[in-house]
């Protein structure tokens, strides 16, 4: 479609200004990347290939601003006096090209753009006074404007992530109604949104990311949950909706999946906790088409990884990000999201992008403003992605006070001066230089090999569009398949896990157009060719590899294989896992199947043929794997 922009086009087209309106796009920007962005690894990259960092800032107030008590007609009601009527910040007392001026001279890229489910369908138009600056926009609705702000986004090089903050226009986030994304709606409900928002977007290759949820956290009496199959679980959540939004609206999109930001009871003595991405390590995402997932995650100094960041009611004895040591926060930071990135060739590698962090500009304490500077300087130390939170509030007079939000970059009083970051007052100002210009690769980034994970823990796992293609291959099983381009090189004796890889070269095996053939039963083992004697064996076809498997209960069904372009290795070797891991030095891939065994081939090598046994004692699981070399 028009503007999207694919590996070697122009970069992507956008409207020339948000007096124009609409989703659509128009013209070219000068700035130099090609949408749309993709990953290899642990790095972003433009559709050449090139290293993206994000050096965002969020832009905030289409998320709401109302604190949900008093009259929403009330300035002094909303967060920090501040009335956004649902709309980005600003826009009443600053032209919008102005707001994208001071945007870029803060260095950065990119904009996350927060929105809530509310504010989509919402179709009263905001009042003339929340757009005064802005008279273009009058008698526009809150998405209206979400789109003319976009648009000028854009049209100034801007990438833009969408980033559903909350369901309603309450300002988030504590017991606000707001806590996971089906807290008001179901979650196909909230899939529905963001499929109707990636498809308002599509033919602007600029909008580049959704961001698919903030801060999910515990309610009054329940926790969400990372994996559990009901109805609270966020990596099965926002993995339906990462596959709706590339199979149904725009496959160009980045799918940012933040970790969960609070579970447990803050009383000291009960369970509590920020689990963040850490159950990424054993638990990721698999997205049907790859090279678009980037995990995310939030760090304050006055929360930490035990503290709810609450005063009074609701504060443990826990420390705070800020009260940890430097060398204690950079482990904690490891351990609860900078994994992810930092590890390679794993199945949970991916980009992570520090999507919120900020303080106040008149914080005076020495611990948290030791804490700011540590956590900026280990973000330019590592080359993580950030976003600032936020970027725009008010102010009443020239020098920034009284009122409005201090934790702003930018501050901006009635008659649009500015104060903040940029103007030289700013003890913050330091810190965000140093992390804004630090050394960061850049230029062409290399094809990193995948490594995926496939679970049959609650449901199908499906995650290859030409399996898809064969509707339902086992009817009553449960069938897993890996994305197209990779080859099954791993499975687990229980629990139905499976690893998935086109390692070593990063390369795709399968003959291009083909279909895969399921195999339910020996056909293909050869005469003489017994290698598990006793047990019963699927075995691909010649020149075929394995791309996935399908249970019924926890026995082997069928399997999966594709045909390969060229002449695959023959020579044999039985890789069996039914007494232990039988796994290649160094862990490729990671851990896939944490507290099973596990069988996996070797990198240069593909699986070729699963065995099991329904003898007295065994329960018909994956015993062992057929491994031959690729060449």
């Amino acid at each position: 479609m028009a503007g999207l922009g694919a590996p070697g086009t122009a970069a992507a087209q956008v409207m020339p200004d948000a007096s124009a309106g609409g989703p659509s796009a128009a013209r070219k920007p000068a700035v130099a990347w090609t949408a749309p962005l993709s990953t290899r690894g642990r790095y972003i990259v433009d559709a050449d290939g090139k290293r993206f960092r994000l050096k965002s800032g969020n832009w905030d107030g289409a998320q709401g601003s109302w604190n949900g008590a008093g009259d929403i007609g009330d300035d002094a009601a909303h967060h920090s006096g501040q009335n956004s009527h649902g709309i980005p910040l600003g826009l009443d007392r600053v032209g919008i090209a102005s707001l994208l001026h001071d945007f870029h001279a803060l260095g950065l890229n990119s904009i996350r753009l927060p929105f809530s489910n509310e504010m989509i369908h919402s179709v009263a138009p905001v009042p003339d006074a929340a757009v005064a600056a802005n008279p273009q926009l009058r008698g526009k609705t809150p998405l209206q404007i979400f789109d003319a702000v976009i648009a000028a986004l854009t049209a100034e090089g801007f990438a833009v992530i969408l980033n559903n903050h909350t369901n309603s226009t309450r300002w988030c986030c504590g017991l606000d109604g707001n806590e996971r994304w089906n807290s008001r709606r179901t979650t196909r409900q909230w899939a529905d949104d963001w499929v109707l928002m990636a498809r308002r977007y599509q033919d602007n290759g600029r909008v580049v990311g959704a961001d698919l949820y903030n801060e999910v956290r515990r309610d009054i009496w329940d926790d969400p949950n990372w994996g559990l199959g009901d109805n609270h679980d966020w990596q099965a959540a926002a993995q339906e909706a990462a596959d709706r939004i590339q199979t149904e609206a725009n496959p160009r999109l980045l799918l940012i999946i933040e970790g969960i930001n609070w579970t447990g009871v803050p009383v000291d003595g009960l369970p509590h906790g920020r689990p963040t991405l850490a159950p990424a390590r054993t638990l990721s995402h698999t997205l049907v088409r790859s090279g678009k997932l980037v995990y995310s995650a939030h760090f304050y100094g006055y929360t930490g990884p035990h503290h709810s960041g609450a005063t009074g009611v609701g504060e443990t004895s826990d420390p705070r990000y800020q009260d940890l040591t430097g060398e204690q926060l950079r482990a904690v930071l490891h351990d609860q999201a900078f994994f992810v990135s930092a590890e390679s060739g794993q199945h949970f590698t991916a980009p992570l992008w520090i999507s919120e962090f900020g303080i106040g500009s008149e914080e005076s304490g020495t611990a948290a403003r030791t804490w700011f500077a540590g956590l900026t300087d280990y973000l330019a130390a590592t080359d993580t992605d950030f976003a600032y939170w936020p970027l725009v509030g008010w102010s009443t007079d020239r020098q920034g006070r009284p009122a409005g939000d201090s934790w702003a970059l930018l501050r901006y009083d009635t008659a649009g001066g500015r104060t903040g970051v940029l103007d030289g007052v700013d003890w913050r100002a330091a810190a965000w230089h140093r992390l804004t210009t630090a050394p960061q690769r850049t230029g062409p980034v290399s094809p990193t090999p995948a490594w995926h994970m496939l679970t049959l823990d609650h449901r199908d796992f499906i995650q290859s569009l030409s399996t898809r293609a064969l509707g339902d291959w086992d009817n009553g099983a449960r069938k897993a398949a890996c994305p197209d381009g990779e080859r099954l090189i791993g499975l687990s004796h229980t629990q139905g896990r499976g690893l998935c890889t086109d390692a070593p070269t990063a390369g795709d095996l399968r003959t291009p157009g083909s279909a895969p053939e399921v195999v339910r039963d020996e056909r293909y083992v050869p005469a003489g060719g017994d290698w598990a004697p006793g047990y019963s064996k699927l075995q691909c076809p010649e020149r075929h590899f394995l791309t996935g498997y399908s249970l019924r209960g926890a026995k082997v069904s069928a399997a999966l294989c594709m045909p390969a372009r060229a002449s695959l290795g023959r020579a044999g070797e039985t890789f069996w896992f039914d007494r232990g891991d039988h796994r290649p030095p160094g862990d490729p891939g990671g851990d896939f199947a944490h507290g099973h065994y596990k069988g996996q081939c070797p990198t240069d090598a593909y699986a070729a043929g699963i065995a099991y046994t329904s003898r007295l004692g065994h329960q018909g699981s994956p015993d062992a794997l057929l491994c031959r070399p690729l060449s």
